[in-house]
């Protein structure tokens, strides 16, 4: 039996939308970053980039829970002395809900090429409206 390598031609990329409206921000996070790896496909091999678009709506309504909205931070750091900044997880989902999805996201994929360049492929937004309807996105069933 021999192991196929998948080509670039073969590759098609499919569109998907994951509504992360009342369901757990690391979850949905998950399921994104498997969709964009592309490790539902059976043509799967973790040194192709093989995944395919995703598009996840209502990152306003996901949940965190346990106590992370009070305990947990989003630190960065610029360099200097002193140049920590810190943000609740309640601040952040007020204010730049897309921002904590992305960021969940970031951090379930490699960091590697194939893992950045993954990542151009993700879209996050607010509300339950997004721009990419004329690429006629399916529903992902989770």
């Amino acid at each position: 039996m021999s192991t196929t390598m998948p080509k670039v031609a073969e590759i098609t990329r499919k569109w998907y939308i994951l509504d992360a409206a009342d369901k757990p921000l690391g979850r949905t996070a998950a399921v994104a970053a498997s969709i964009l790896r592309g490790k539902h496909k059976p043509i799967f091999a973790p040194n192709c980039d093989c995944g395919d678009h995703v598009i996840i709506i209502n990152a306003e309504k996901a949940v965190l829970t346990g106590k992370k909205l009070d305990q947990k931070m989003y630190r960065r750091h610029s360099g200097w002395i002193g140049g920590l900044k810190e943000v609740q997880y309640s601040k952040l989902m007020k204010e730049r809900p897309e921002l904590a999805m992305m960021l969940a996201v970031k951090g379930m994929v490699p960091d590697t090429v194939i893992g950045r360049k993954a990542l151009t492929r993700c879209r996050v937004f607010r509300g339950a409206e997004h721009t990419h309807a004329a690429q006629k996105p399916q529903a992902w069933t989770l």
